[in-house]
């Protein structure tokens, strides 16, 4: 299945800009898609198309940190390169702050703008993959049992099967089926992969409980006095 090209989004209210941001990135082989407005960039916007997004600082209709805003607030994480032409240093640090990748003060040098944007793209890209991996992973998962999620907990800690089978309270022949079908349903062949792909999709395993530090309530009984007489005391008994 072929990939989708990636799109370098073109926002700016002055059409002579966008003309020329579009011809120089077009004749460095770039796609690009140009919108006069704020409001038809957002009524059109998939996020799903890889790219990122030129963005004047400065429209009439709503700014480029209300695009910015408003494109954070839906969970897109789309790579910006900001572009102004009397830009304050304060709107830089919120742009920054909030997740643009560059900041660039019209005009621009040629060479300046298509390192941003190639930069740009290779954030997306790599945005993506990880994404698109951590899916992979979390749907794994969704597959296992929840002893089986246990035993995964415990294998990526590096918990051997014989420490596993003590902190869940069974034998050691049912954790090595577990484990079994961990791997297999994880499609991974060794613990070593197994621990490279959770770590590599970000995946937050929840931290399983260990038998040493369960607590249990019980009742002992310590002699008093010389008789050899006892008393029972309530206590908690840390294993």
């Amino acid at each position: 299945m072929s990939r989708t090209p990636s799109t370098v989004f073109i926002v700016d209210d002055d059409a002579d800009v966008r003309r020329a941001l579009s011809r120089l990135l077009c004749a460095s082989r770039y796609v690009t898609r140009c919108f006069g407005s704020a409001a038809e960039f957002l009524a059109h916007h998939d996020p799903t198309v890889p790219g990122c997004l030129l963005l004047d600082l400065a429209m009439p209709d709503r700014s480029g940190l209300d695009v910015q805003s408003a494109l954070v607030d839906a969970g897109c994480d789309r790579p910006i390169i900001f572009l102004s032409g009397h830009g304050s240093i304060a709107e830089s640090v919120i742009a920054m702050r909030a997740g643009a990748v560059n900041f660039l003060t019209k005009p621009v040098e040629n060479e300046e703008l298509l390192g941003a944007v190639e930069e740009a793209l290779r954030m997306d890209e790599e945005q993506r993959r990880a994404t698109g991996l951590r899916q992979i992973v979390q749907e794994r998962i969704a597959t296992l049992t929840p002893r089986e999620r246990e035993v995964l907990a415990h294998v990526v800690e590096g918990r051997m099967n014989k420490q596993i089978a003590g902190d869940l309270g069974t034998v050691l022949k049912t954790i090595k089926v577990h484990r079994a079908r961990v791997m297999h349903k994880m499609r991974v062949r060794s613990l070593a992969q197994l621990v490279k792909l959770i770590a590599a999709s970000g995946v937050v395993l929840e931290r399983p409980a260990r038998s040493s530090e369960l607590t249990v309530d019980v009742k002992y009984s310590v002699p008093i006095g010389s008789n050899g007489g006892s008393h029972s005391i309530g206590g908690v008994a840390h294993w």
